[in-house]
């Protein structure tokens, strides 16, 4: 059973930084993509961030582009997102995703259930 559990979230104030972690487990971690995705308050889905099988492709939404780094460790099936100068439009829940292949633009096939980023002064 494909299992994404998300943690890291919690509240912080503009212009500060959070490291989000996502665990995972009951699948071949290092063949596949993986995601980041967001949720704001009231709003839809956001695509974050996706980074290839290996780490050695990683794309951005523009807006994240400077501010946030994914990168993902596989002998420890972890995916991270470093978070930095943090706004308050950053503030949603953030999720995890498996890719359905080793790239991650070929969309996303499960989802983990999500940790909550608040930023706020």
């Amino acid at each position: 059973e494909v299992q994404l559990v998300e943690s890291g979230g919690g509240l912080v104030q503009p212009g500060g930084s959070l490291r989000l972690s996502c665990a995972a487990s009951g699948f071949t971690f290092d063949d596949y993509a993986m995601s980041w995705v967001r949720q704001a308050p009231g709003k839809g889905l956001e695509w974050v961030s996706g980074i290839s099988w290996n780490g050695g492709s990683i794309y951005y939404a523009e807006s994240m582009k400077g501010r946030f780094t994914s990168s993902r460790d596989n002998a420890k099936n972890t995916l991270y997102l470093q978070m930095n100068s943090l706004k308050s439009e950053d503030t949603a829940v953030y999720y995890c995703a498996k890719g359905f292949y080793a790239e991650p633009y070929y969309g996303m096939d499960y989802w983990g259930k999500g940790t909550l980023v608040t930023v706020s002064s």
